[in-house]
């Protein structure tokens, strides 16, 4: 058997190794995609429409994606190293973080290419998923010969840990001074909205200011419950004690004319669709935790 510092040895020996060379695009830079991001986002800058419109800065790396069949400049080192994790018991990965340099915005037409390196693979570390290592990998981005964006992103290939006998208590929100409202109305039942009391506009997560002007001035709106899936996700790994894998997370539209996440009840995880009629409901899960969930409209 390989001891531990045979492995690290074997993951070091592919850092500075490429994973892509010259991989182009799939699609130039368009706004149609830079409009469903847009529009999936809840960002109305004018600076992303017309005849002079940017691509969001934080889409570079939709512009690199190769979806199911990958791209032709893809190298076998990255496929290699993370069988070898595979076979040293790190089965499950995780994306942790990522981060970006932006050099110019990308524009519709840019035809992009780029280049991915195998950055860092760390010591073996231990985490609450489990044990495994972290590999960085970090892409430049390139129109013609200028390079217009850098983006590293870190996963972490792991052994999950065994799991406990006692189902842990399920994750607490993040409450502070911006979303405290929010919570509050959860906890009374009520499902409430910022609103901008400059031009009107409603908006969710709560903010500090409006995205739709810039104003600080907002009151509160109390939502109707009601809501449609716009869209969804089956989640299934990482498996977490906290849940019961495989089960729906959707973006709910509601008609006051925000989006939010939530968990879908009254139907099975393969049963949910986009446009499915949902009603809010409040969720205790303990003595302290209660949650907004979407229930199928009878």
């Amino acid at each position: 058997m390989r001891t531990e510092e045979d492995l690290t040895e074997r993951l070091k020996a592919f850092e500075g190794r490429p994973a892509a060379t010259r991989a182009t695009g799939k699609d130039p830079v368009n706004l149609p995609m830079i409009r469903h991001w847009c529009e999936a986002l809840g960002d109305t800058n004018p600076a992303y429409t017309g005849p002079a419109a940017i691509a969001p800065p934080t889409m570079l790396q939709a512009w690199t994606m190769g979806g199911l069949p990958g791209h032709t400049g893809r190298s076998a080192a990255y496929d290699d190293l993370l069988g070898l994790l595979d076979a040293a018991g790190c089965t499950s990965v995780v994306a942790t973080d990522c981060q970006q340099e932006y050099l110019r915005p990308l524009r519709p037409g840019d035809e992009i290419t780029f280049d991915t390196v195998i950055e860092t693979v760390s010591d073996r570390k231990t985490t609450k998923l489990g044990t495994g290592h972290f590999v960085t990998t970090r892409t430049d981005v390139r129109v013609g010969p200028d390079l217009v964006g850098t983006h590293r992103f870190r996963i972490l290939k792991y052994a999950p840990a065994a799991r406990q006998a006692a189902r842990p208590p399920r994750p607490r929100p993040v409450v502070n001074r911006d979303n405290a409202g929010f919570w509050e109305g959860v906890r009374q039942h009520r499902l409430l909205l910022q609103r901008c009391t400059a031009c009107g506009t409603p908006r969710h997560p709560w903010l500090p200011g409006c995205n739709a002007c810039g104003g600080l001035g907002w009151d509160t709106v109390e939502a109707s419950g009601e809501g449609t899936v716009y869209s969804y996700v089956v989640m299934h790994h990482p498996p977490f004690p906290a849940f019961d894998p495989p089960y729906a997370v959707a973006l709910i539209e509601l008609p006051e004319g925000v989006r939010m996440l939530g968990n879908v009840a009254g139907v099975p995880y393969d049963k949910v669709r986009i446009g499915l009629p949902v009603r809010v409901e409040f969720q205790a899960y303990d003595d302290e935790l209660t949650l907004p969930v979407w229930r199928v409209a009878a």
